[in-house]
This record gives structure tokens, C-alpha cells and sequence, in this order.
């Protein structure tokens, strides 16, 4: 079933089963508030079970940088606005993986980690990413990293 993210109110729901779902919430709520203020687009999160393209999608370009997810996923959502793809999935670990995938030849082409606030760097990204920190209303302290896509999705 599909839910419609209200960064005004935070809630948990798809993700009660992560030990970090206040933070994870919080994360997912920060992207919904960039989405309705950059375009005035709601975001939607679907259960991953319900959408394991996307989770494939994702686990296909994380092969560039020989990158296996172990985490379960919990929830995905996939947005195109403006000419560009917005694919997430968030990991009942905390962390949240987007993919930036501009249509165009040529366009802006990467995978963001957000890690939530509370969890540790996860073993499969640990030596292969610097994590940067970023302050969040919504979200406390988000750590998050990025590397460009290099192939055609």
C-alpha cells in the first residue's frame, strides 16, 4: 500500500521494524520536504515487496562499485521530475539509498547513501565511502556519501 510522506507530521509507518525507525522516518521526511519545496511534489514510498524492480534496479548499479547491499529493504519510492529519475530505497538498517538518473544523454547521473542518525557505517560501505554530516530538523544528524554513475540504466 502506497503512503504519501508528511514532513510536517513524522511517522514511522513501513519502517517500525528498524532499530533507528524515529531516525529513518525523520530521513524519509527530510526527502519528502526537499521534493515538495524543489518542485511541489509529493513523495510516495511503497512497500519493497511490492516493488522489487526497484530494489533490483538499485542493487544493478550499486555492481559498479561492487556494492551488496545486506541490510532487508523496507520501503521504495520512485519519482521522475524535471527530466530526472529519483529512485530510493530505505534499508531496515537506516540506511536510505537514492538514485539521481537524469533521461538525458549526458545529464547528472549518481547514487547518494544517507546513513540515519544513530547507526553504524554499514561493513559493505565502510571502506569504500568518506561520509560527510549534514544537520537535519527532521532527521538529527544525517552522515551521507555519493559516487557518479558510469554506465547506462
Amino acid at each position: 500500500m502506497a503512503y504519501t510522506v508528511d514532513f510536517k507530521t513524522v511517522s514511522e509507518v513501513g519502517l517500525t521494524s528498524s532499530p533507528v525507525a524515529p531516525a529513518l522516518a525523520g530521513l524519509r521526511a527530510n526527502e519528502a520536504r526537499y521534493f515538495w519545496n524543489k518542485y511541489k511534489v509529493p513523495f510516495t514510498t511503497e512497500p519493497a515487496a511490492e516493488r522489487p524492480e526497484l530494489v533490483a534496479y538499485v542493487a544493478t548499479i550499486l555492481k559498479e562499485k561492487a556494492v551488496v547491499i545486506a541490510a532487508k529493504p523496507l520501503e521504495v519510492a520512485q519519482l521522475e521530475v524535471e527530466g530526472v529519475r529519483w529512485t530510493y530505497v530505505f534499508y531496515e538498517d537506516g540506511l536510505a539509498i537514492n538514485v539521481l538518473y537524469t533521461l538525458a544523454d549526458g545529464g547528472k547521473r549518481a547514487v547518494g547513501f544517507k546513513l540515519s542518525d544513530g547507526m553504524a557505517v554499514p561493513a559493505e560501505l565502510a571502506d569504500k565511502f568518506k561520509f560527510a554530516r549534514q544537520k537535519s530538523k527532521l532527521a538529527g544528524t544525517i552522515r551521507g556519501s555519493y559516487f557518479v554513475i558510469k554506465g547506462a540504466y
